[in-house]
């Protein structure tokens, strides 16, 4: 019953984001290089693929899912020092730039750290844990971890320090920009190990 629920909010989620995207705003890529360049690199480097494992990784992300961050930092809704002032000055449209540019550079290719936790996290992305009630990671984020625009986001090859400190984030409520609470919701009834294994999981994931 529990997975009947989360399968049902997720399907009205997608359709909500295919309605979103027919009517986001289109970036200009070259627009947004000096600024990507010149400040984005400093943590994500230029191409958008950080070498920094706090730090996430950009390239080839949704540009929706990056313009609709790039605002929420903004507005206050995601909470970041760092991140507030790296976006005060920009505009909507700046915004929607930066979203182009690094959505059409190439995303390296991770690797998890800790092998051990690589099948424990396989088995959560794809299964999800039904006696907890956590739902499958792929029904939202696709099996190969493409994610599904405009709402949720590709994670494939992202750094485990930035999925787990995120997921963490969710189940605390420090962030709080789901959409509907999916993430806090699914992220209080995930265990220490899981969020774990399923980060390890991510980051091989190519």
């Amino acid at each position: 019953m529990k997975q009947t629920m989360a399968m049902v909010a997720i399907a009205a989620m997608v359709a909500a984001s295919s309605a979103l995207a027919e009517n986001a705003a289109k970036g200009d890529p070259a627009k947004a290089q000096q600024t990507a360049t010149t400040v984005c690199a400093a943590c994500h480097n230029a191409d958008g693929n950080s070498a920094a494992p706090a730090n996430p990784k950009l390239a080839s992300q949704h540009p929706e899912y990056l313009t609709k961050q790039l605002s929420n930092f903004k507005s206050g809704e995601r909470k970041s020092a760092i991140m507030s002032g790296m976006v005060a000055a920009l505009t909507p449209e700046d915004m929607n730039n930066l979203g182009a540019y690094f959505a059409e550079k190439k995303a390296s290719p991770g690797a998890a750290a800790n092998k051990e936790l690589v099948a424990a996290g396989q088995k959560l992305f794809k299964g999800g844990n039904q006696s907890s009630g956590v739902p499958a990671c792929a029904a939202c984020h696709g099996p190969n971890g493409s994610g599904i625009p405009v709402q949720f986001p590709r994670l494939a090859g992202q750094h485990a320090e930035y999925t787990l400190g995120q997921l963490k984030l969710f189940r605390s409520g420090e962030r709080a920009n789901d959409a509907a609470k999916m993430m806090r919701v699914i992220a209080q009834k995930m265990t220490d190990q899981e969020m774990q294994a399923v980060s390890e999981y991510i980051a091989g994931l190519n």
